[in-house]
């Protein structure tokens, strides 16, 4: 088995950076949808419709995406950790307290990820460097989201706990999917099926619970949210996201969650005019400087330097 990369190359970094684009744009295009569909139909729409193209795009690749029970197995768990779970805990959660705050609480899933992989893998195991950055990192994920944000800190602990709780299945999932590489399924294999698997899951969840035949035809504008949402956001985020976990680890790619919030920061900045204030450029900076100290790069080559110079005085 190929080992897992502790410290991500050139490559890894530009695909983490992607990834978070991909993701932090998905903040703009369900901030459109939720104006005319309920959430749980938007999650639902998300997974088929992403599902389908993949499927589409796989089949003139020539990729089989696999019919034994075992591989499919896999992707109901992967499904369930990594999409069901998470989703509808976060989308209960943030119905209960201010996004800020679920912004600052999803901003623990580095945290939490080290911790499972720590205990559940041999070779992603909890370093110095890689726990001060990570809280470093959620420092500055903190100061990112405003000032303000805290305040909801210690009211309603349920839907707190409901976010933490989706930040420990997104740790467990990246854990479980790396398996997929053991496997010797292609990323785009393994994102097709986890979608498949999820679409299974959340369509029955999404007519029980918001019975879409009910609502209105959308707009223009909530029909091109929903296809960004699709394509951009889901199902080319997943080809780079099991990517990324096959080279990369899980806690590694955990790290995305740190990078999301300076992604919607910036498109709010370029796309739709938002102010960028003093605190979104010191708190990028911060995470910056604990993504540097997981990294272990630039912290060895200043120690080395250090080194030198000591003994240079000597």
């Amino acid at each position: 088995m190929t080992a897992i990369n502790r410290t991500m190359g050139r490559r890894e970094w530009t695909m983490l950076i992607a990834l978070s684009v991909l993701w932090g744009g998905s903040f703009f295009f369900i901030g459109v949808a939720v104006k005319e569909l309920p959430p749980f139909t938007i999650v639902a729409l998300r997974v088929t419709l992403a599902a389908l193209v993949l499927h589409a795009v796989a089949r003139v690749m020539g990729l089989g995406v696999g019919r034994d029970r075992v591989t499919w197995a896999a992707f109901f768990g992967m499904g369930l950790l990594n999409n069901v779970i998470p989703f509808c805990l976060i989308v209960w959660g943030q119905s209960h307290i201010p996004s800020g705050l679920a912004a600052i609480l999803n901003a623990t899933a580095p945290l939490s990820g080290v911790i499972v992989a720590h205990f559940l893998t041999d070779d992603e195991k909890m370093t110095g460097n890689r726990l001060i950055g990570v809280v470093i990192g959620m420092a500055g994920a903190t100061v990112m989201v405003g000032p303000d944000a805290m305040a909801g800190l210690g009211t309603n602990l349920l839907a707190q706990l409901a976010i933490l709780g989706a930040t420990l299945s997104y740790a467990f999932s990246g854990v479980f999917g790396r398996r997929f590489k053991r496997m010797g399924l292609a990323p785009m294999v393994t994102a097709t099926g986890q979608l498949t698997a999820s679409s299974v899951m959340m369509v029955p969840l999404s007519l029980a619970i918001d019975q879409p035949w009910t609502l209105a035809m959308p707009g223009p504008a909530t029909l091109g949210a929903i296809a960004g949402l699709v394509l951009l956001s889901t199902a080319l985020a997943y080809i780079l996201f099991f990517r990324i976990l096959g080279s990369a680890g899980a806690t590694n790619l955990a790290l995305v969650t740190f990078l999301i919030p300076v992604s919607a920061v910036l498109l709010g900045w370029l796309v739709l005019g938002e102010r960028l204030e003093a605190w979104h450029l010191l708190g990028m900076a911060i995470i910056s400087l604990g993504l540097a100290a997981i990294d272990g790069r630039l912290l060895d080559r200043a120690r080395a330097a250090f080194s030198g110079s000591g003994a240079a005085g000597r």
